[in-house]
């Protein structure tokens, strides 16, 4: 890896050889993470890859290397950037997020990081909500923020916005996990939203450069790191080609407890089905209070252990 100057074990040229892994393409990003982690280095799995073919071994002979220019690049770039990087190769990368099988390999964090070390509960459900529907979310994040659980959810509209509006007017901790670079918001009507997040204590976080934009891969991605960070995913409203449907299944393979409330599944045979037959032999509960969500979570999550400072 000499010709393209890049040290295994420089923090600074693991982030750059992890960024043109992400670039390149040549590894799927669901098992980036691991991968790089089993190595212990994000160079030796680019080395590795651009030896795996003709093509990539004549690009990897090549000095200097444009792929590797390119994310040297926009690596250098985060130094004037007003939030935190991390790497599945860093310490402060989320432990419970690092359990799960398809965690990503790369995080941007700004606000309150420590955050994600507490017990967080996704709230998730439809950007087109019902009125029944977003009382709901907002009872569920009152009630739930009230207890000192750090509420996780998506910064888009409708369950989303209300679960992270709730959670802020009662003086609780959210973290959004958004499906865009932190540099931009989507969408464009939570700006103000995404600013009083990170104003009041709480986080927004990304997987995704800080520039990217959103697009129809990115939010299903960002719907398995919401469940990764969380101890359990309650879902308030959802189709059955939803995001939020797609995070509940998500949550089940992560080994996470999966809340459907009654209404949704009243109305949809596939929450019915999630309650009744489940995922891989995990299933679903019907979420009848927040005592109830409490009593089937994981016993290491105590009431006690929920404490917001």
């Amino acid at each position: 890896m000499s010709d393209l100057a890049l040290q295994p074990g420089n923090l600074h040229d693991e982030r750059v050889a992890l960024v043109a892994l992400l670039l390149g393409g040549a590894v799927p990003k669901a098992h980036l993470a691991a991968m790089v982690e089993h190595a212990g280095s994000a160079i030796a799995i680019l080395a590795h890859s651009y030896r795996s073919s003709a093509a990539q071994a004549a690009l990897f002979e090549s000095n200097p290397d444009p792929l590797i220019e390119r994310a040297l690049r926009e690596v250098d770039s985060w130094d004037d950037l007003p939030y935190a990087a991390w790497t599945v190769l860093d310490e402060e990368y989320p432990s419970l997020l690092r359990t799960v099988h398809n965690r990503p390999p790369l995080l941007f964090v700004e606000g309150n990081a420590d955050l994600m070390e507490l017990t967080g509960v996704s709230i998730v459900g439809t950007r087109q909500a019902t009125d029944a529907g977003l009382r709901r979310a907002t009872k569920l994040a009152k009630e739930l923020g009230r207890r000192g659980l750090v509420i996780v959810s998506g910064l888009a509209a409708g369950i989303d916005t209300a679960a992270h509006t709730a959670a802020l007017d009662v003086g609780a901790r959210t973290i959004a996990v958004v499906g865009t670079g932190l540099q931009r918001t989507y969408p464009k009507a939570n700006t103000f939203l995404a600013r009083r997040i990170v104003n009041e204590g709480g986080a927004l976080v990304s997987q995704f450069l800080p520039a990217s934009p959103p697009t129809q891969s990115s939010f299903p991605q960002r719907n398995v790191t919401m469940s990764g960070l969380s101890v359990a995913t309650v879902v308030v409203e959802a189709s059955a080609t939803s995001g939020a449907r797609m995070q509940a299944r998500s949550a089940l393979q992560h080994g996470r407890t999966v809340f459907l409330l009654r209404s949704l599944v009243d109305q949809h045979e596939w929450a019915q089905a999630m309650v009744d037959q489940g995922i891989d032999g995990a299933k679903a509960y019907v979420l009848s209070d927040t005592d109830d969500l409490v009593s089937r979570m994981d016993p290491a999550y105590t009431p006690q252990a929920f404490q917001v400072a």
